[in-house]
């Protein structure tokens, strides 16, 4: 086994996942004029993508020791090749598309395709890190989750590049163009996925921490009842909503407030995160992850209630610096707690904690949508900032519990097994 390699791998799958989201929201709009899509339709299109990859993390997840974690990672890569080539390929209508024509039927089954690949790979990557590392949990979760943010940048980046170099904004631009322009875009997803398909084709994965220490499914099944487990779970939908909610509006909201255009202060956002998660366990260290819970709480809260009263790009910037700042750390976060404290939940652990992230997600974006709509732009950053205001109280009792009890403390599995 290659940890080094294995972690390099994983890493690129999770660039290759992110990429995914920054690329598909750039061609979105051509893709819809090429198949004729109504709004409606494209948003029905769309929403397999999300919740299979919230399906695909909970059963890949679950199943990763059974079927193996290699497998799954290579059916991941697969899925990406397949999804991509079927979008591309997927025949054109002449007119009108129906829900019912081929062409429909196909994008449907690649967008799903697609998220079962995303959840796929979340579901090896996670469990994989920490059975390798075992002794820097929290730090090497930090540095994986950093490539989340650096794929979204990656995508983002070579999608702009690619509209101008193809010309692709310049008025009166071929339709020819404007497909070949999305096609190409999508198929760059291609080549992050074979390069992470060729690493871990011969190499030897271990298991995970929890089949190792030869804990039985039954006592992985009982760490989801504990008291703490079910918080952190509770948590874990607030944090996610927190975190990912207003990423998907801030365009829009900051377009509409500051004047100016709101998709950079996602692009800065994501620049912060890659950054500062690389320092991730260093600070955890310093602070207790708790104790840094509890500091990036605070500071999403009043980052969110800054950007809600922004009238020019300055204050744009400072809110979107101390927002991003504080949710950072959320996601790696929670899945290096969740390790460290139910150790004995394994893979089944870390994915409902994943997929009830996801889940989250999907739940408060028609909601923020429906502040929007109903109380104007600042309305649906100030009313989430409410979320990060209760997390900063739960995260500062969990910390002092921990220091009442002499620190935060991790629990650890002995191991020995070998893995597929």
């Amino acid at each position: 086994m290659n940890p080094r390699k294995l972690f390099i791998a994983s890493c690129i799958a999770l660039v290759t996942t992110s990429m995914v989201f920054s690329i598909r929201g750039d061609i979105l709009d051509a893709l819809g004029a090429d198949f004729h899509l109504t709004k409606e339709q494209t948003g029905l299109i769309l929403s397999p993508a999300f919740w299979g990859f919230t399906l695909s993390i909970l059963i890949g997840g679950s199943l990763v020791d059974f079927f193996g974690m290699r497998r799954l990672l290579l059916l991941s890569a697969f899925g990406y090749v397949a999804a991509v080539l079927a979008i591309v390929f997927a025949p054109r209508p002449s007119g009108p598309i129906q829900f019912s024509d081929a062409g429909f039927l196909v994008l449907y089954g690649a967008m799903l395709t697609l998220g079962l690949s995303q959840g796929l790979v979340e579901g090896v990557i996670n469990p994989l890190c920490l059975a390798m590392f075992p002794d820097e949990k929290t730090h090497k979760m930090n540095v994986l989750h950093a490539w989340w943010p650096g794929g979204l940048i990656i995508g983002g980046l070579l999608s702009y590049a690619l509209t101008k170099i193809m010309g692709l904004d310049a008025p009166g631009v071929a339709p020819s163009t404007v497909t070949a322009g999305w096609q190409v875009k999508l198929g760059l997803i291609m080549i992050p996925a074979a390069v992470y398909a060729a690493m871990v084709w011969n190499e030897k994965f271990p298991p995970t921490e929890r089949v190792a220490a030869g804990v039985s499914n039954a006592a992985m099944a009982a760490e989801l009842k504990r008291p703490l487990f079910i918080l952190l779970w509770i948590c874990m939908w607030m944090t996610a909503a927190t975190e990912l909610g207003p990423d998907q509006w801030v365009g829009s909201v900051i377009t509409r407030l500051a004047n100016m255009q709101g998709i950079l202060i996602l692009v800065y956002t994501a620049g912060l995160m890659f950054v500062l998660r690389f320092f991730g366990g260093r600070l955890a260290h310093a602070l207790s992850p708790t104790g840094l819970l509890t500091l990036s709480a605070a500071l999403s809260a009043v980052g969110l209630w800054g950007l809600s009263g922004v009238e020019t790009p300055g204050q744009a910037l400072l809110w979107a610096t101390v927002f991003g700042v504080g949710k950072t750390y959320f996601w790696p976060l929670m899945l290096g707690v969740t390790s460290e404290r139910f150790p004995k939940g394994g893979a089944l652990a870390l994915a409902a904690m994943g997929g009830t992230g996801n889940l989250s997600v999907a739940f408060i974006l028609p909601v923020m949508g429906g502040w929007y709509d109903a109380y104007g732009a600042s309305a649906a950053f100030r009313y989430v900032g409410y979320l990060p205001v209760a997390l900063t109280l739960i995260f500062g009792a969990m910390f002092l519990w921990d220091r009442s009890r002499g620190g935060y403390k991790a629990e650890k599995l002995e191991t020995a097994a070998a893995g597929d």
